[in-house]
């Protein structure tokens, strides 16, 4: 980022950073939507970011659930009620805490979010297929800067086979 006097941003090249990432943000916002609209009559896309959350973190409670989305808890259970009805979700006690139920993602609701990452992965590679190498390269750069700055980790590379509990990267959302 180019820098002022005195260590502050130029505001002309954040105001054009910011529109070059929301102009892409209309493009993910598109393949995002586009890859899970095969699931979409299985879930909705906040049920399916709660998906993606259990996939990340393992089982976890409705608090940490909460706030993970940035939702009030008794949003998050609602969400948890038709996730557990549907077969995507399960709760259990917690074996450290009897008094405290987790909630934890079932095979199905694994192979949801396995099923829907593939289908933006394969979108977005066929998007960046289409760059210039060196654009490409620049663009990884610029993207993990981005979301190191958000404070979002790394999604694992192709092949990984499966989405265990536990992970400490995300799948794409």
């Amino acid at each position: 980022m180019i820098e002022r006097e005195g260590g502050r941003p130029d505001m002309g090249n954040v105001d054009a950073v910011t529109r070059a990432v929301l102009t892409a943000s209309r493009v993910l916002v598109g393949v995002s939507a586009r890859s899970l609209a095969a699931a979409e009559d299985k879930a909705t896309l906040p049920q399916f970011r709660l998906l993606v959350v259990l996939s990340v973190h393992g089982a976890t409670n409705l608090s940490t659930l909460a706030e993970l989305l940035g939702v009030n808890p008794s949003t998050a259970m609602r969400m948890i009620d038709r996730l557990t009805g549907a077969g995507f979700a399960n709760r259990q006690a917690n074996p450290g805490n009897r008094r405290e139920t987790l909630i934890q993602l079932t095979e199905d609701g694994r192979r949801i979010v396995e099923e829907v990452t593939a289908r933006r992965r394969k979108e977005v590679a066929a998007i960046v297929a289409r760059m210039d190498p060196a654009q490409g390269a620049a663009l990884v750069d610029a993207l993990t800067a981005f979301t190191e700055a958000a404070g979002e980790p790394a999604v694992p590379s192709a092949g990984h086979d499966a989405y265990p509990l536990g992970w400490t990267e995300p799948p794409a959302l």
